[in-house]
């Protein structure tokens, strides 16, 4: 690997900051704390910044030379809503709130990159330092994006990153295209009409259409997706009675919608929506759809996923460039890359070895009670940072 050396003395100190966000964790639009040791670091190294897009975001600046371009360097903040397992020195002091997806890392490398890039500025330009809140769910790309980030701070390029368990450490990986899906929900309710379970024909029940449409779903995906294409459909909570001896009046269907494009996910939308209230009327039912689109997909320009792979080759060689295999996972990350060219690539987290004792039971994957950030990465999501940011305001358009 060529990691830059002048990172490497900071390195402890940028680990003592990462195990302390890791230990107070905060939930999204709830980034206080969190902001507040951003903000002073930045302010340290005499980054300007500017505060409160997205409620608790915070953004740095810095410039170098006299080139009017910019590049925007985003990472994520929050943490997730769910009990850490883990027994270790720095495991969360807030019970029902923990860093299960590595954002405590995401916000550390970047601090290490401002800090290298406002001490040697080696480029024309400025580099725009994104510090978001509310990723897991909140849409805290979406809210800076209202409260007039690209306004305020122009920028011609955003680029985000993610660690990535179960790639080996050392390992990067960007591309093209679609590499995280749309994230979507839905809520049906079927209205039937109540009455005693031993005499069925006295009422209408909906337990029997619900069951249908959990199976009429099934054939959305597999015979009006295209089979190219990628969807996910997953019916994951039913609802329905109070008692064994009780036809209830509703049944409740909730789940999960994914796709790659949104023209698939009208097509899926539309079919849902059909099969619902025609396999309630034949029935002599009603039924409530509701279906509510979260995230878009998260789509990596073509030129800028080039120059990212370019960048990974430098520091850590072109045989750990790995081509980014997409997921059905969601990233609010999309909304800016609706807005602006870029890229959102993965870097290795590794299997888990990284972990002390201490650490709770199961694998070190992401949303994972037992999962830690591996403290290794900082130095080389710093360099990586760095490098891109150079790369990209030193080459001339």
């Amino acid at each position: 690997m060529q990691l830059l050396p002048d990172i490497e003395p900071i390195s402890q100190a940028l680990v003592a900051l990462r195990l302390d966000l890791h230990a107070h964790p905060e939930l999204c639009f709830k980034e206080q704390r969190t902001a507040d040791v951003v903000a002073a670091q930045l302010t340290a190294w005499g980054i300007p910044i500017h505060r409160g897009l997205g409620t608790t975001g915070v953004v740095g600046i810095v410039k170098s030379g006299t080139s009017e371009r910019a590049i925007g360097l985003r990472a994520d903040m929050d943490a997730l809503p769910m009990t850490e397992l883990n027994t270790f020195a720095h495991a969360s002091v807030h019970p029902g709130k923990m860093h299960a997806c590595g954002h405590d890392g995401h916000t550390a490398m970047l601090l290490a990159a401002a800090h290298y890039l406002a001490t040697h500025r080696d480029f024309d330009g400025t580099v725009v330092l994104i510090f978001q809140p509310a990723e897991e769910g909140g849409g805290g790309a979406r809210e800076m994006i209202k409260d007039g980030l690209f306004e305020q701070f122009p920028m011609q390029a955003v680029f985000g990153l993610h660690n990535w368990p179960g790639m080996a450490l050392g390992q990067m990986a960007a591309s093209a295209g679609p590499v995280m899906a749309s994230s979507n929900e839905f809520k049906i309710t079927v209205r039937g009409k109540g009455g005693h379970a031993a005499m069925p024909h006295n009422a209408i029940d909906p337990v029997p259409v619900a069951c249908q449409l959990v199976q009429a779903f099934q054939t959305i995906v597999s015979r009006n997706v295209k089979p190219i294409d990628a969807a996910v459909l997953s019916v994951t909570m039913i609802h329905a009675g109070e008692a064994t001896n009780v036809i209830p009046n509703t049944c409740e269907l909730q789940g999960t919608v994914r796709t790659f494009s949104v023209a698939v996910l009208d097509l899926v939308e539309e079919r849902m929506r059909a099969l619902t209230h025609h396999l309630c009327a034949a029935s002599g039912l009603t039924a409530d759809f509701e279906f509510q689109r979260n995230y878009p997909p998260t789509i990596n320009s073509a030129p800028e996923a080039e120059l990212c792979r370019q960048v990974m080759a430098s520091v850590v060689g072109a045989d750990n460039v790995l081509v980014q295999e997409p997921t059905m996972g969601a990233e609010d990350f999309a909304y800016m890359l609706q807005a602006k060219p870029g890229c959102y690539a993965f870097i290795a987290n590794g299997d888990g070895d990284h972990r002390a004792i201490g650490h709770g039971g199961g694998p070190c994957m992401l949303h994972n009670a037992s999962y830690d950030f591996n403290d290794a990465l900082l130095p080389l999501g710093a360099t990586y940072w760095v490098r891109l940011a150079e790369a990209w305001l030193n080459t001339k358009c």
